[in-house]
């Protein structure tokens, strides 16, 4: 592993991880009243590392649901990142290993995922475990403190630490939607689609997660296909 590559992971994580411990302060407070433990805490939001999948766990763990309830509601809820995962090997240097592969996929979150695919050229694996590592240790935390000290904060104090995600999340995919229109139109295209399916009558009625899926293979495909990228190796699309 570059030390270079491992220091540019950790700089880039590092705004990820401030953005994560205000979510995940509120995250803790919802898993406190399900009756969690703060180590509980760290160590589901260490391996889960999902907003929504973690809220709807710590929801169904608060009325007993069975285990099969919980593992279903995570798969729908974090199917996007199966999506994530593939394209982020398309970044990955050819003869990498598929353990470091693995561990990769591993590692995605969003914003995770959304620094990895911005780095330029081939995204080296460090990078990815680099900035992965220091945006969970402070997710998992953040949670671990609410649930010891969330009440201690009042409810619109958290809510708006939690709006930095959201700026963060805004400052990585701004520059390439201004260098580059196509991307600038695939990201006008879904923000305006989201809004739209919330909207429709049997599509508004899909979770989250599901709305994520079918829209990010729906424009991706579009754009694909209207805009490809072409490759150095052959020089066609």
């Amino acid at each position: 592993m570059s030390r270079k590559d491992i220091t540019l992971g950790l700089r880039a994580g590092i705004p990820i991880a401030m953005g994560y411990f205000a979510v995940a302060f509120s995250i803790g407070i919802i898993a406190a009243k399900a009756g969690l433990t703060a180590p509980e805490g760290f160590l589901s939001s260490f391996f889960t590392r999902a907003s929504a999948g973690e809220y709807g766990t710590y929801m169904l763990v608060s009325v007993n649901a069975a285990y099969v309830e919980v593992m279903a509601m995570c798969l729908v809820a974090n199917l996007r990142y199966m999506l994530m995962s593939a394209a982020l090997s398309q970044k990955i240097a050819p003869g990498t290993s598929w353990a470091k592969r693995l561990l990769m996929a591993c590692c995605i979150t969003d914003e995770v995922f959304a620094v990895s695919v911005a780095h330029p050229g081939y995204t080296p694996p460090a990078f990815t475990y680099a900035a992965a590592l220091v945006s969970t240790l402070f997710w998992a935390s953040g949670c671990a403190i609410g649930i010891v000290a969330g009440s201690l904060l009042p409810q619109p104090v958290v809510t708006a630490l939690s709006l930095s995600l959201y700026g963060m999340f805004l400052a990585i995919i701004i520059p390439p939607a201004r260098s580059d229109l196509s991307v600038l139109c695939a990201v006008a295209a879904s923000f305006a689609l989201s809004g739209l399916c919330v909207l429709l009558p049997v599509v508004g009625e899909w979770s989250s997660g599901t709305r994520t899926v079918v829209l990010t293979i729906v424009i991706s495909s579009i754009a694909a296909s209207l805009k490809p990228i072409k490759t150095e190796a052959d020089g066609e699309a």
